[in-house]
């Protein structure tokens, strides 16, 4: 299982590379490029419910590996028409999307599936083991490889990509195991289960809060993630191989942020740690504006990038340990659709502003936002305390929910033997 998240997460880092890069030879249009992100995370806006939905209906492993499947199919698709001069950005944005069609499936069963197989006590360690992870492959690794690959030849990093998923998908079959959660109605219709994780986030005073900052400071900050690529290429005008070194320093960064991360959490609070790492990557993220300086705006971004990944882990862990497992899915997906929905919102919506006043600016602003609801979520969790002194205890329920005190699953619910993390 391990193997197939890494595999699947390098694939995916060398695509999200090259992707840009090869939308910034059709067009260098701000609006255009940042498009690109919108289109890619537009799913989580309209699917992401059912898609949290499907997940708590079938085994979490088949989800995971079908949406890598679907994934191979359309990067092959794309390294096809690339070598064939058929592609265009209109093309990009249809990969795109279908790419972030089938993460939506796979994101959320991902998730899912965790608290299944590792004690509650220790969600916060398995999460941050999973999320640098994901992080080294995605950018630390990918990154620099898709960058590569792509000065080569355009084509290249499509034809691994597809190849990465389709091992992904085989690896995610070879595991033994049941991982179909157990419903208590199993009859119910796909529109009131998603109504039920709706409803459930909605009377929830600390996770909706939470989804709600969270989705505020989503949307900021992928005012730059949009126009990234042209911030690298034209204002700290370095070539496009050096855009992969630059994506490397936030996979350093998120990579020390999340090893960090469990230990300072233990010793000073998640409160402490969560504000102070979003108040981090917010006036980071403001400073990346700031300067033309190719080595200062890689160090921000690296800073930028620990900060992000402290939230990425705690906020990850505070869901899994407060929503029942049953419905994890689906308020999950509820979750995913406000916050990544954002993402799209943002996304375009710096590309628009950049067409307007320039590249830099963007950065200042979506840093100056994302300050502020730094401090709407210091307010949140201090609002909160008593949810989060309380945690202890939940994690206790949590894993009545699952089974024993080492995390285990009940007799009647029990995989074959499964060590993940």
């Amino acid at each position: 299982m391990y193997a197939s998240s890494a595999t699947s997460n390098l694939a995916d880092g060398i695509g999200r590379t090259a992707l840009p890069l090869l939308a910034a030879t059709y067009t260098r249009s701000p609006l255009l490029i940042s498009g690109l992100v919108t289109f890619a995370f537009l799913p989580w806006l309209l699917f992401a419910l059912p898609s949290g939905a499907l997940v708590d209906r079938v085994d979490r492993r088949h989800a995971m590996s079908g949406a890598n499947v679907v994934r191979a199919v359309s990067t092959a698709t794309l390294a096809v028409l690339v070598l064939t001069d058929l592609a265009n950005i209109s093309v990009l944005y249809v990969v795109a999307f279908a790419l972030g069609l089938a993460e939506t499936v796979y994101d959320s069963a991902s998730r899912a599936i965790l608290p299944q197989v590792v004690p509650a006590e220790r969600l916060d360690s398995a999460n941050s083991a999973l999320t640098v992870e994901e992080m080294l492959g995605q950018t630390f690794l990918g990154a620099p490889v898709g960058s590569v690959l792509f000065t080569l030849a355009a084509t290249t990093p499509f034809l691994i990509n597809a190849g990465g998923f389709a091992l992904a998908a085989v690896l995610m079959l070879t595991l033994r195991g049941n991982y179909r959660p157990v419903r208590s109605d199993p009859k119910t219709s796909l529109r009131v289960d998603i109504a039920e994780g709706v409803s459930w986030l909605r009377a929830h005073r600390l996770l909706r809060g939470l989804t709600l900052v969270s989705a505020g400071a989503a949307g900021l900050s992928s005012m730059t993630s949009g126009v990234l690529v042209l911030y690298v290429l034209e204002e700290l005008r370095l070539p496009s191989g050096d855009f992969g070194l630059v994506l490397i320093t936030a996979g350093l960064g998120g990579l020390l942020g999340g090893l960090a991360t469990p230990p300072l959490a233990r010793r000073l609070g998640r409160t402490v740690v969560l504000t102070g790492g979003s108040v981090l990557s917010a006036v980071t993220l403001g400073l990346m504006g700031l300067t033309r300086n190719g080595y200062l705006a890689a160090m921000l971004f690296g800073i930028c990038g620990a900060g992000v990944m402290t939230w990425n882990v705690l906020t990850m862990s505070l869901r899994q340990a407060l929503i029942p497992h049953e419905l994890f899915g689906r308020v999950q997906g509820a979750y995913r659709t406000l916050v990544w929905g954002a993402i799209a919102a943002g996304s375009v919506s710096g590309g628009a502003v950049a067409s307007v006043i320039g590249l830099r600016p963007v950065f200042l602003l979506a840093g100056l936002g994302c300050l502020v609801t730094a401090v709407l979520l210091g307010l949140l969790l201090r609002a909160n305390a008593g949810d989060l002194a309380d945690l202890p205890s939940s994690e206790a329920v949590i894993s009545d929910q699952f089974g024993d005190r080492d995390g285990s699953l009940p007799p009647e619910q029990m995989p074959e033997a499964v060590q993940k993390l």
